[in-house]
């Protein structure tokens, strides 16, 4: 039996972007044992990956920190006898590990940091392909053929059940629609206005006679209890509510998901529910919705440079421009 290892991305966006490539070998090597070496945060994405036979964590800066608790991985990963290793990061120090678990194929991108230690060095892509198709670069250059560029997020009965349970009790019935906004985001110039959100929702309770929920990470409740705060009509607050999977089994029940580009956005897409994305510094061509899923993407064309990485940014007018009659029509 043939033992692969993927060593995954960081974060939780570009690991949901990774399941494509996490398919590609699984259909390749139907009978072989896959692995995925990816940090403790992004653990709960894969989980339930039918693709995947297990989940190694590694946390360069918490338990993998220092060096014995890098040989203590390293031995890990010797343990498990790994003949094929693939790289999707360009990473000196993941790749290093992977030459000291003498693991014998090492499959990655070319590249000036760490390409001396890949044993099949596949020739960097062009820049500005989406990160889905970034990925699935590196599957073609080991010889597959992925049948599909859809990613997915996998939730279990259990997570359903989670589901039902704490929309019941925050009063949402068995059959009531209702449509999520995520109004949170990894970095502030990412957001739409908290306001616009709260016009937003009383106008979808308004026109569409629809329920509305709130969700978000527990360093979201302050800005969910602003936007209930502003708004006319209530609205569920589910924000610190739930995990990752009790969260992406909310949005299997919606009727839609309306989000500023960030991982619960990519979690929407992955249990196909249809989506509202909300673009606005980030570039959507490379990392907003992918596949054939059912989305639209807002994004105003400013004269503005994106991607675009000012975070000292005092105007935010990407994202102000984006209207809500903008998302209402969308919803429409």
């Amino acid at each position: 039996m043939k033992r692969i290892l993927i060593v995954n991305v960081n974060w939780l966006g570009d690991t949901l972007f990774a399941t494509p490539f996490m398919r590609a070998v699984r259909e390749t090597c139907p009978g072989s044992y896959i692995a995925v070496l990816t940090h403790s945060r992004c653990k709960e994405i894969l989980e339930g990956n039918p693709c995947i036979d297990e989940i190694i964590t590694y946390d360069a800066k918490g338990e993998h920190r220092h060096l014995i608790g890098r040989l203590s991985l390293v031995s890990e990963l010797k343990s498990k006898k790994f003949d094929t290793a693939f790289i999707l990061r360009r990473s000196l120090s993941r790749t290093m590990l992977l030459f000291l678990s003498k693991i014998p194929q090492r499959i990655g991108y070319d590249n000036k940091k760490a390409g001396f230690l890949l044993t099949k060095k596949i020739p960097a892509p062009p820049m500005g392909l989406h990160r889905v198709e970034y990925f699935l670069g590196i599957a073609r250059g080991a010889g597959m053929q992925p049948k599909s560029v859809n990613y997915e997020f996998f939730i279990s009965e259990k997570d359903r059940a989670a589901a039902d349970k704490i929309l019941m009790r925050e009063g949402v019935k068995a059959n009531e629609d209702f449509i999520v906004l995520n109004p949170g985001g990894n970095w502030d110039l990412k957001r739409w206005p908290f306001e616009n959100f709260a016009r937003l929702g009383d106008e979808i309770i308004k026109r569409f006679n629809k329920r509305v929920v709130l969700t978000g990470a527990e360093k979201d409740i302050d800005l969910c209890n602003r936007i209930s705060d502003l708004m006319k009509n209530k609205a569920v607050l589910l924000c610190g509510k739930t995990d990752l999977k009790t969260l992406g089994a909310v949005f299997k029940k919606a009727q839609k998901v309306i989000s500023n580009d960030s991982g619960p956005l990519h979690i929407a897409i992955g249990v196909r529910t249809p989506v509202v994305a909300l673009f606005g510094p980030t570039a959507p061509l490379i990392t907003g919705p992918y596949g054939d899923g059912e989305y639209k993407i807002l994004q105003e064309k400013l004269d503005c440079e994106v991607p675009c990485y000012n975070l000292s940014c005092e105007d935010n007018k990407c994202m102000k421009s984006i209207r809500v009659e903008d998302v209402l029509d969308a919803i429409k």
